[in-house]
């Protein structure tokens, strides 16, 4: 079942910095986790899931760092969501141990999980650039790019 989290809000928002500033030059994850207060070896690991997911493309050197995989517009907020889990988080049918919480509390539980998946299912990291914009957000890169091949 989808839960938001800590760790999927930062996925997401390091996705959308490095959607809404890429340049030719790949972001460097020490600056999206100095930008977001956070220990850079924890948002590491994030973005190495990313990565295997095919979200973003890991860039090695000295000047390396991340780029999308691919465009912004075929990254939904659902696609980083569902690679972000919390490891230690019990799917809800092992917490389930009476009848009203198996029958009435798990199904209401499941639909409202599905209705937000579709929800962010709809919603792409094209969208929020285009929010970030209409909202004068200033890009901390030039030359800003969709991704690289």
């Amino acid at each position: 079942m989808l839960k938001l989290s800590k760790k999927m809000y930062y996925a997401v928002e390091a996705v959308l910095y490095i959607a809404y500033n890429t340049k030719t030059v790949p972001i460097a994850s020490r600056d999206i986790a100095e930008r977001q207060g956070l220990p850079p070896r924890y948002l590491e690991q994030i973005m190495q899931k990313l990565v295997r997911a095919g979200i973003l493309r890991g860039v090695r050197g000295p000047r390396g760092g991340y780029v999308l995989a691919k465009e912004r517009r075929r990254i939904s907020i659902a696609d980083i969501c569902s690679v972000i889990r919390d490891e230690d988080e019990l799917p809800v049918e092992e917490l389930q141990k009476t009848i009203l919480g198996h029958g009435v509390l798990l199904p209401i539980c499941h639909e409202l999980s599905q209705r937000l998946s579709e929800e962010l299912a709809q919603i792409d990291v094209a969208q929020l650039c285009q929010k970030a914009t209409s909202k004068h957000i200033r890009r901390e890169h030039d030359a800003p790019m969709d991704f690289t091949i």
